[in-house]
């Protein structure tokens, strides 16, 4: 008892005379030795103890794509990563030995994860783009089959072509017009009459606001800062109904009205006359409900196949996929033509070659071009390609590990890790691409005068493995549907002294737009 008092009584007499410069020097103490720790084993970013990388991205921000690029190279090809008090796990890769390990070789245990799906469920909800396993599998499966038919083929093409010759009245402007919003306009249109066979009309001659476009542009932004801060304040906000978590879901909640009256108005047409039971459709939804009817022979239909929020989710994913990426593909495309006029000149040679091979000469005005003239236009594929090289589309995806792994180079993995791939930087890294990484070269996509595709786990566009883009063909004829119509006609000028950054969100946008002038050839 006496024993146990003394020791008491010193304890006490101990902790009286630690003042509270004691513990803060401390702190501090463990703080630099931990700085310095990370120093001296980790070669990519400073990992910094409480807040990790937090810091350095947020310094980063504004120039996360070229900076990340440099972080990546310098740690040759992989770094670790941790948020806020240890949160977010992971590792951001731009390693094609890698990728192929987490995108082919251990693909079913590199899905897209809880953590992603999370912060996209308010917008597409279980859409094949939000999705995985058996679910994923499905959607794909139908997609697959469905944008593969000749007859969905032949009826995307003749949209295009009706699109780009009907609508190109709005570039005869003498005012500068930002391409950015043409092209986003154009490829709205495209996506909407091909997959829903209904014209949101954006390209019409004034050029109206359509509040669906403004909302799912919006939606998306809104969607990104989940993945900037932590999980406790956004869903806090979205708990609240506060400030982006606000804005969000009064945008999900247009876009989500959009896609519910499509759906509803193509089944009360289709329900018409018969049309279900005589017509084969062509857009995609139709398809998908005409698929829905024949589990349903009464004529009758129901939802035991294909639901409204099935379909409604079918019709986010869809435009998603077809808008964004080929319109601020294009931009960049064409920015880029006009620091290398080169390149535009040898894509105008080829296009007079293939028009010379008609034996026509019918007015420029009134030329469409065919499927097979299409396939002929092997430089401006590679121009296309060499352009998505440098700057994709979408730049950074994730997956999420299901369980322990080890990659290639005997990185530990652990359960529930994030894996960021850089596709942005993967284009600009020396050991991947060569010396003259950095350089528009639409030659190197060449050999023999013939287009010759990438390795996909190095060139990362359109994802890869069982996940590769189910229209990547239905991408490249419509870009190269665009980019040969419109230089065939006018000679794009981008007016001096804009800023050219990309915009840090889930696609590469233009930060500022692209103003520009159309010169009729």
């Amino acid at each position: 008892m006496e024993i146990t008092t003394n020791l008491n009584f010193i304890l006490i007499s101990l902790f009286t005379q630690i003042h509270i410069y004691d513990i803060v020097l401390a702190f501090l103490g463990y703080y630099l030795f931990s700085c310095i720790y990370e120093i001296l084993t980790n070669k990519g970013p400073m990992l910094w103890p409480i807040v990790g990388i937090l810091p350095t991205y947020i310094y980063h921000f504004n120039e996360f794509h070229e900076w990340n690029t440099k972080a990546l190279e310098k740690s040759e090809g992989s770094y670790r990563i941790r948020g806020f008090l240890g949160g977010f796990p992971g590792i951001m890769i731009a390693d094609p030995i890698k990728i192929e390990h987490i995108l082919k070789t251990k693909f079913k245990n590199f899905p897209k994860g809880e953590y992603y799906r999370e912060r996209f469920r308010e917008l597409l909800g279980n859409g094949i783009f939000n999705s995985d396993d058996d679910e994923w599998r499905e959607q794909r499966r139908i997609a697959t089959s469905e944008m593969h038919t000749t007859r969905f083929v032949q009826y995307s093409l003749t949209t295009m072509q009706s699109l780009v010759i009907e609508k190109q009245v709005n570039l005869s402007r003498e005012n500068a017009m930002d391409l950015q919003e043409l092209l986003l306009r154009f490829t709205f249109d495209n996506v909407c009459v091909a997959a829903f066979g209904v014209d949101p009309g954006c390209l019409a001659l004034d050029l109206p606001e359509i509040p669906f476009a403004k909302a799912f542009e919006e939606a998306t932004e809104y969607s990104l800062f989940r993945f900037l801060v932590p999980p406790f304040i956004w869903k806090t906000m979205r708990f609240l109904n506060l400030g982006k978590e606000r804005k969000l879901k009064h945008a999900v909640k247009t876009v989500h009205e959009f896609a519910e009256t499509t759906v509803k108005n193509r089944k009360a047409d289709l329900n018409k006359a018969g049309k279900l039971v005589h017509d084969d459709p062509s857009d995609l939804l139709s398809r998908l409900i005409k698929m829905d009817h024949t589990k349903n022979p009464q004529g009758i239909i129901s939802n035991t196949y294909f639901s409204n929020k099935f379909l409604k989710d079918f019709c986010t994913s869809f435009i998603l996929a077809g808008r964004d990426t080929s319109s601020v593909a294009l931009v960049w495309f064409f920015w880029l033509l006009h620091e290398h006029s080169s390149v535009e000149d040898k894509i105008l040679l080829e296009l007079h070659e293939i028009l010379a091979e008609r034996g026509t000469n019918g007015e420029q005005s009134e030329i469409v071009f065919q499927a097979d003239e299409l396939d002929k236009m092997v430089y401006l594929q590679a121009a296309i390609s060499e352009s998505l090289r440098l700057y994709p589309s979408v730049p950074i995806d994730i997956k999420q590990a299901k369980e322990d792994d080890v990659l290639p180079d005997g990185t530990l993995i652990q359960k529930g890790n994030r894996i960021l791939y850089h596709v942005y930087a993967m284009g600009r890294i020396k050991p991947i691409w060569g010396e003259d990484c950095l350089e528009f070269k639409p030659e190197r996509w060449l050999k023999d005068g013939q287009f010759v595709s990438e390795n996909q786990f190095k060139y990362l566009v359109f994802n890869a493995g069982p996940r590769l883009c189910v229209g990547k063909k239905f991408a490249y004829t419509q870009m190269k549907m665009v980019a040969a119509s419109v230089l065939l006609r006018y000679r794009i000028k981008v007016v001096d002294g804009q800023v050219i950054a990309p915009k840090v969100t889930t696609t590469l946008y233009m930060k500022f737009g692209l103003l520009v002038t159309f010169q009729p050839r």
